[in-house]
């Protein structure tokens, strides 16, 4: 399988095998991320941590990434459906993916509920589902609960290497639609309406065990995104990697795994969750 329709949409997915007496893990990538970046310096980091955890895995490119549909006309007018938008995004664009996205790919797959790992935009998306679902876990990597200046300067910076450097170039590699997938995310980023995108409120529904990771180094987020997450739900475990950037499973991929693993081992085993789910 290598896709799979979403209300008239194809998503690019993938699956790593592994046994089905736990959860598997579901990976949502960051906002210029796909299926194909999980793999970078010769890595696929989610297979490494599947195998080492003993768990199935699955990957998927959001709408617009990778190898999944284009968002139509994805810098003109807005326009909302059932599940899908066109247009340029609005400042819910991963509120409408957690909550009306992810509940239907789940139960295509048809797999048990996930523990979710995300990573930046992918993990603000799984903080917004576990706030709001059922989910065993949830393993979130420099998440955005809210929109500091730091990370607005460095994505008009994105910006300027994608106009005039060699940005669209190196990400052209992993996207059909390469201005599909640049143009939703730093258009939304950049817009005036995003500067009060605030998820801090709607992460006290969190009852999931909870690990947020964030390198101290990180380029788009300062520290307060991980003590904000932890104030608002307070069984967090938190992870601080020092002299790590923004990407953990890049920078520090076994450090990373390590921290992973610790706290999956202590999560109570999911079998009869899923063979109640299969029923």
């Amino acid at each position: 399988m290598d896709h799979i329709d979403i209300d008239g949409v194809a998503l690019e997915v993938a699956h790593i095998p592994g046994p089905d007496d736990q959860a598997p893990l579901l990976f949502l990538h960051e906002g210029l991320g796909s299926v194909a970046m999980w793999r970078q310096r010769g890595r696929l980091w989610p297979q490494e941590l599947c195998e080492a955890s003993g768990r199935a895995g699955w990957l998927y490119s959001r709408r617009g990434y990778g190898r999944s549909d284009p968002v139509p006309d994805v810098r003109g007018a807005w326009a909302d459906g059932p599940v899908w938008t066109r247009g340029r995004h609005r400042p819910d664009y991963m509120h409408r993916e957690a909550e009306r996205v992810l509940p239907r790919l789940i139960e295509a797959l048809g797999i048990a509920p996930p523990v979710l790992v995300g990573h930046s935009d992918g993990a603000t998306i799984a903080l917004l589902h576990a706030a709001t679902h059922a989910a065993p876990a949830c393993v979130v990597m420099a998440p955005h609960v809210m929109v500091e200046t730091v990370a607005t300067q460095a994505i008009d910076q994105a910006r300027k290497a994608y106009e005039a450097g060699d940005l669209r170039e190196r990400l052209a590699r992993y996207h059909a639609d390469v201005d599909n997938a640049f143009w939703q995310w730093n258009d939304v980023w950049l817009s005036d309406a995003f500067r009060s995108f605030d998820i801090r409120q709607a992460c006290q529904g969190i009852r999931s065990p909870l690990l947020v990771v964030q390198g101290d180094a990180d380029e788009y987020g300062t520290l307060a995104q991980v003590e904000e997450t932890a104030r608002h739900v307070p069984h967090a475990r938190t992870c601080v990697l020092p002299g790590c950037g923004h990407s953990p499973h890049r920078d520090q991929p076994d450090a990373l795994t390590e921290q992973v693993l610790a706290f999956l081992a202590g999560l109570p085993c999911s079998a009869r969750a899923t063979e109640d789910h299969r029923r």
